[in-house]
């Protein structure tokens, strides 16, 4: 039977050979790398992953179709929500490559959820809503630099490595895709994610005023006594900055 793409969901299946191939050339499987596929759906990128894996491990939220997954022997079928998933446990002391055709109605937050778990993570590749890789892989003083642009280039080097059209979907969305890689940064900053976090939020909670009405007032109430300009607007402002205010407030 066959199965109609659930709009709660947010389920577009992929569905053009040519880009399929594309993607998984981009991520380079190898025989026997542990490998964990968000949201396989019909299984367009898990078959030709899993061939030449061995065996993957898939994370699906879908009833009916985990049960269809369940049929082959050469996946590890993890029924839920990706938020819920410990990927520390699922790597099982070991590096994982994470991929994934992401629902773009979660995609942010799952990206947050798996900065979580980087320590046992190798490399990810993601089919997103290009607007959120132009996000994350965006440079400051432009747009579409912000709060997902700081937090992620912190942890990771990434790239946008294929376009991917509307059309190479089941049911087409109404948005282009891109795929992105994305790397754990060998030696990132030690700096506290959440006061990271959440000094990021306030930076770019009012992106047309200068700093010193949101993260300036906000640095004053914490008492901070360092040196930050804050006589500039939060996109102009380089990830390594943040960074380094981030370091001197836990200091």
């Amino acid at each position: 039977m066959k199965h109609i793409a659930r709009k709660r969901f947010g389920q577009h299946f992929l569905s053009d050979g040519g880009i399929i191939d594309a993607i998984v050339d981009a991520i380079h499987p190898q025989a026997g790398q542990a490998m964990v596929e968000i949201g396989p759906g019909l299984a367009a990128l898990t078959q030709p992953l899993v061939e030449r894996l061995g065996h993957l491990t898939v994370i699906e939220l879908d009833r009916d179709l985990a049960v269809r997954l369940r049929m082959h022997k050469q996946l590890s079928v993890v029924e839920s929500d990706v938020l819920k998933v410990n990927f520390t446990e699922l790597a099982k002391d070991q590096k994982i490559r994470v991929v994934g055709n992401l629902p773009y109605n979660i995609s942010t937050p799952i990206l947050f959820h798996l900065l979580n778990h980087v320590a046992v993570i190798e490399d990810q590749h993601f089919m997103l809503q290009k607007e959120v890789i132009d996000r994350m892989v965006a440079s400051p003083a432009t747009s579409d630099y912000g709060r997902l642009s700081v937090m992620l280039q912190w942890r990771y080097d990434m790239e946008n490595v294929l376009f991917v059209p509307p059309e190479s979907f089941d049911p087409p969305p109404r948005v282009d895709s891109a795929v992105v890689r994305m790397i754990p940064r060998a030696a990132p900053a030690a700096v506290d994610f959440q006061l990271l976090e959440k000094m990021v939020q306030v930076a770019f909670s009012q992106r047309r005023k200068l700093l010193r009405h949101t993260l300036g007032a906000w640095l004053t109430e914490r008492n901070f006594a360092g040196t930050f300009d804050v006589q500039r607007r939060a996109e102009e402002v380089p990830v390594q900055e943040y960074l380094d205010l981030a370091l001197q407030l836990k200091s």
